[in-house]
């Protein structure tokens, strides 16, 4: 996403220094479309880098497709298409869902790229020069539905915990990852570095994983036709994982132009869903160790999003479409509403209901009553001008103001979007009853009431504004709407809240959220 779209859509930076920021998604399997659950990460982690971008980081965001996968094979061939074919139709697909729900990715990567290709043998061969890889057996459980490797122990019933199916038993010549010499070091870098893992139950999860030990894992295939094959040995792949980990370095350059390699990494946030954290949060790491590769410096684990009460899948037929559901409520609230249901580093549940009626009661009735009602209230008795003027402590405003910015950043930081939300949302229902208390319309028959009627748009207009740059990583679109309405395109996070506030040749709006009928 070009720096020319991101300014036409508000996104406003800092003029300081410019820290980095490198910030992944976990990528995907092309085997079937994008679903809400896979929306919500990649909403999640464009919030977090629109944040950074605010606040002036020279920020890379990276998405990608995984398409070296048994599972995108065989959906390939149910189509009757050669693989990478199939892939690149796919990746139009998942693209086009990404950009409708404005995400601001910066690279999207592509497993079956030569530049993936050459890093991914370029981390084999320097694992394999320490000594860490060798050539064993191995005979256990394999889940092809997740492309996991399965010890007994892990098995439910005898059966995938996943996907409740019983994995195949398969028993050939691999190539093995020394994963079990890096126990203490992944314990030590874990102590020593808490925010390594979040949140912190998923910490606890996978320390208490590593110490109760760790084995050895297969690296390889033998025999399968699609993947990148082992520079020492054509006959076999390599494992579907090592593979797709690597992605996070091969977008910047790894073992080839190392010019965005050596700015960005180590990456400063993966953001995953807590079903991978052993892949992202032991065998990654272990990986990188192993290539004397820096470690990422931080993982964060979201939750899940279940559909009234019951885990979406495609068995039960309840998997959501982010494409419909940004039919109804546009991508800015979509993107709004499912940061606010479900806490990021929880599971949540979602309605229909329940997405309409918050829609409806803080889009629409909360925010975008608070926009039109303060904006044709200053055309309609000021005729769109308000003379600058002080907005400070003495302001009704000002303090309820600074708290909900305090709050807002800290939650922010701690990727708490909900939360953040939540602190901030106080403020504008707080805007919401100040005019209700001064009731302007009264003041604007009284000729003595000039000054008083000024105060009072100043102080909505300094609500509004710092409302359009707070909830711009939510809503990047509606809100850079809102501030071009009122002048304040160009505010930054450092500068609020302002310390004046007035308008000139402010026009009429029009709804920014309008209200969705239940039965639409």
């Amino acid at each position: 996403m070009n720096q020319a779209r991101r300014r036409s859509e508000g996104v406003v930076s800092i003029n300081m220094e410019r820290k980095t920021f490198y910030i992944t998604t976990a990528i995907d399997y092309v085997n079937q479309k994008p679903h809400l659950g896979t929306a919500y990460e990649k909403i999640g982690a464009d919030v977090m880098a629109r944040y950074k971008r605010m606040n002036g980081f020279d920020t890379f965001f990276l998405m990608g497709n995984d398409e070296h996968s048994a599972n995108v094979a065989n959906e390939a061939k149910k189509k009757g298409l050669d693989i990478l074919e199939y892939c690149r139709g796919m990746s139009g697909e998942f693209k086009r869902v990404w950009e409708r729900l404005n995400i601001s990715f910066d690279d999207f990567i592509h497993t079956s790229e030569e530049r993936h290709v050459e890093s991914v043998k370029r981390l084999f061969a320097k694992i394999d020069d320490g000594g860490y890889i060798y050539k064993g057996k191995y005979n256990g459980f394999y889940c092809e539905s997740c492309e996991e490797f399965i010890s007994e122990k892990d098995l439910v019933d005898g059966l995938c915990p996943k996907h409740k199916q019983k994995p195949k038993e398969i028993d050939e010549e691999n190539y093995f990852f020394a994963l079990s010499k890096f126990e203490k070091p992944l314990l030590e870098h874990i102590e020593k570095n808490p925010e390594f893992i979040r949140p912190r139950k998923r910490y606890n999860e996978i320390f208490n994983v590593i110490k109760s030990g760790l084995e050895d894992i297969s690296i390889s295939r033998i025999g399968k036709s699609w993947g990148i094959p082992l520079p020492k040995d054509k006959e076999h792949v390599i494992y579907v994982w090592f593979d797709a980990l690597t992605s996070y370095i091969s977008a910047l350059g790894y073992g080839g132009d190392e010019k965005l390699y050596r700015k960005y990494w180590p990456a400063d946030l993966h953001v995953i869903g807590k079903d991978i954290t052993r892949f992202h949060c032991i065998i990654w790491p272990a990986m990188l160790m192993a290539a004397g590769v820096p470690l990422p410096k931080s993982v964060f684990a979201h939750g899940f999003i279940s559909l009234s009460g019951e885990k979406m899948s495609k068995t039960r037929g309840n998997i959501l479409d982010p494409e419909r559901i940004e039919e109804k409520f546009g991508a800015d609230g979509l993107r709004y509403l499912l940061l606010k249901e479900v806490p990021f580093d929880k599971d949540g549940d979602i309605s229909n209901e329940m997405l309409i009626n918050r829609y409806n009661a803080e889009l629409a009735n909360e925010l975008g009553n608070l926009f039109s009602r303060t904006a044709s209230m200053i055309v309609k008795y000021l005729d769109g001008n308000v003379e600058n003027g002080r907005f400070g402590p003495e302001s009704t405003l000002y303090n309820p103001l600074v708290e909900a910015l305090s709050e807002y950043k800290k939650f922010m930081d701690e990727m708490s979007f909900s939360r953040a939300l939540d602190s901030y949302w106080r403020v504008i229902q707080r805007a919401n009853r100040f005019i209700e208390e001064e009731k302007p319309w009264e003041l604007a028959k009284d000729e003595s009431g000039g000054e008083r009627l000024r105060d009072i748009f100043r102080q909505l207009l300094a609500v509004l504004r710092t409302s359009g740059v707070v909830l711009l990583p939510f809503m990047p679109r509606k809100m850079a709407i809102m501030l071009e309405g009122l002048g304040g395109e160009n505010l930054t996070l450092d500068s609020l809240p302002p310390e004046e506030s007035g308008i000139e040749g402010l026009t009429k709006p029009v709804p920014l959220f309008p209200r969705i009928e239940k039965d639409a």
